[in-house]
């Protein structure tokens, strides 16, 4: 694998892979022993499971009181006895006396909210050029956070190993709570049990689940990440469980999902690749004539137009740079390439006619001031004269909050379950 690796600044290097160590962690939280594996697949979806539900109201509108859960649930009051007792029992709730109204007697009358100060998850965003490692905790906030170059290595296995070694001794921080799963979200195809083919890194069946696994010791949820992106849309904004919406993803790769009924469409085929599309008429961009996307629009491509156009620039942010500061020629690169990304929206909008439209990735955020060009142009390609387009709530986190949506899946879609697994 021969490819460039983005220069970082003030982040720990990953382990050499000649270094790596075997599988040395436990379930609990990166301790001694335990060899075994656990990889899942994660849900991607708003589970119905009564504990799932009970959760996710504490997580919403904690502290809450019984009654209350059981109106925002549709459960049955003895139904959110007995899931909050569960959940108070495996730790993942606690109550809070300290709220309880004045004269009130016996438990039911004690609010309970989500506990956030025993347990994290830890969440891995692999990159074509950079991997972001995430600690979350249980309402899906990012914790801490680093950054490393994406090893380049002999093979997979090895890149994997060495990002799995950073990750376990980031985790490692947090010394006094409970680590209780990896997710990672990762480009390409996912396959049961962790398997991923991706072709800009040129991986083809990579073990990601059971090397990371491997490495850190703990039970792994793995995803594509644009799936992931749409699913952290779903955990910062459950309302979206009665519509539907287009997440379409453009950084340095391109892509989209599709979420309906609160349920992030993941096929078995692997999530769609639009990369090959035709961009349409360019006039700035594509200095080769591709005629594709990807290479048109992805960072990389519009860095080499940029260059092709007499711009000294090392990477997108000196487009931007350069566009800030008066630069005709770096904002006229990046109208275009907001027309073009429109025109695409627009084409495959018409396809899914989803409820909304969610823009997702750095393309999208980093440069805000051609979000305008972007609507114009679904507007004027969709067959839908009144499309609903947002921008992601992430912003520029997306891929942290990709990563921590996968690592919290498992524990959001059947927490009982999940937490039997980290004994």
């Amino acid at each position: 694998m021969n490819r460039p690796n983005a220069p970082l600044s003030a982040v720990p290097a990953p382990v050499p892979p000649s270094r790596v160590p075997g599988a040395t962690a436990d379930r609990r939280g990166l301790g001694k022993g335990d060899p075994r594996v656990h990889v899942a697949t994660p849900h991607l979806e708003l589970s119905t499971k009564p504990a799932a539900l009970v959760l996710r109201a504490a997580r919403l509108a904690g502290p809450l009181f019984r009654d209350d859960a059981a109106e925002r649930t549709g459960l049955s009051i003895s139904t959110v006895n007995r899931q909050v007792s569960a959940l108070l029992k495996a730790g993942l709730i606690r109550e809070r006396a300290d709220l309880a109204p004045s004269g009130a007697i016996g438990r039911p009358r004690l609010p309970f909210e989500v506990n956030l100060a025993d347990f994290l998850t830890l969440g891995i965003h692999i990159g074509y050029k950079v991997t972001s490692i995430t600690t979350h905790d249980l309402l899906h906030r990012v914790v801490g956070a680093i950054q490393i170059p994406t090893p380049v290595a002999e093979n997979p296995e090895q890149t994997l190993a060495a990002i799995g070694v950073s990750a376990r001794r980031f985790a490692e921080r947090w010394t006094g709570k409970r680590v209780l799963w990896v997710g990672v979200a990762i480009g390409g195809r996912v396959a049961e049990g962790g398997l991923v083919d991706h072709p800009r890194l040129g991986w083809e069946s990579a073990p990601v689940g059971r090397v990371i696994a491997e490495a850190v010791g703990l039970p792994v949820s793995v995803a594509s990440h644009v799936e992931a992106m749409a699913a952290a849309e779903l955990v910062l904004n459950p309302d979206d469980e009665q519509s539907s919406f287009l997440y379409f993803y453009a950084r340095e790769m391109l892509g989209i999902a599709f979420s309906v009924g609160g349920t992030v469409h993941t096929p078995t085929a692997g999530p769609p690749v639009i990369g090959h599309f035709p961009t349409g008429p360019t006039t700035l961009l594509d200095p080769e004539k591709t005629g594709r996307l990807e290479p048109a629009v992805s960072d990389t491509g519009v860095v080499e137009a940029a260059r092709a156009l007499g711009l000294s620039v090392e990477d997108v942010e000196g487009i931007h740079a350069l566009a800030r500061s008066g630069d005709a020629t770096a904002r006229a690169l990046l109208e275009e390439r907001a027309q073009v990304l429109g025109r695409t929206v627009g084409l495959i909008a018409d396809i899914f006619n989803p409820d909304h439209i969610i823009l997702g990735g750095q393309a999208f955020t980093d440069y805000p001031a051609t979000l305008p060009t972007v609507a114009r142009a679904v507007r004027e390609t969709s067959i839908a004269t009144k499309r609903d387009v947002r921008v992601s709530h992430s912003g520029a986190t997306v891929q942290q909050q990709a990563a921590g949506a996968v690592s919290l899946d498992a524990i959001y879609s059947d927490p009982l379950q999940a937490i039997t697994l980290t004994a």
